[in-house]
């Protein structure tokens, strides 16, 4: 049996956007304007290790800088600690969120510390 020749033909459909929607002004994307304002100590920070479980890491001593820095919603905002007595365990008052800058390869370049455990009240800039 012979099959009969069919001629290729191409359909198309126009797309007609039903809503408009602006990324403009949204605070879902755009940078949060985190405050360094957490007093001064040995700073740590909870990261996961490969068994799932958070343990507190040691970055160093922190001094704030009392500044508002501009950090993208996509940056490492890890919960911490600020030692104050040097126990190394976080007490009643020294929770912290910590705000991580990494260098290459993933070092830690530089951290900040708020005492503003609440990121919904954190102030943002609209993108």
């Amino acid at each position: 049996m012979k099959k009969a020749y069919v001629k290729p033909s191409m359909e198309s459909e126009m797309f007609v956007p039903h809503a408009y929607i602006a990324a403009c002004g949204d605070t879902e994307y755009g940078n949060y304007l985190f405050e360094c304002n957490a007093p001064g100590g040995r700073l740590y920070y909870y990261r996961t290790n490969w068994w799932g479980d958070k343990e507190a890491e040691y970055i160093g001593s922190y001094t704030p800088c009392n500044r508002k820095h501009e950090a993208s919603r996509a940056d490492e905002f890890p919960d911490g600690f600020i030692d104050y007595n040097r126990n190394g365990r976080e007490d009643t008052g020294e929770a912290v969120v910590v705000w991580i800058e990494r260098g290459a390869w993933g070092s830690i370049r530089n951290a900040h510390a708020t005492t503003n455990l609440n990121r919904d009240s954190w102030e943002t800039d609209k993108s």
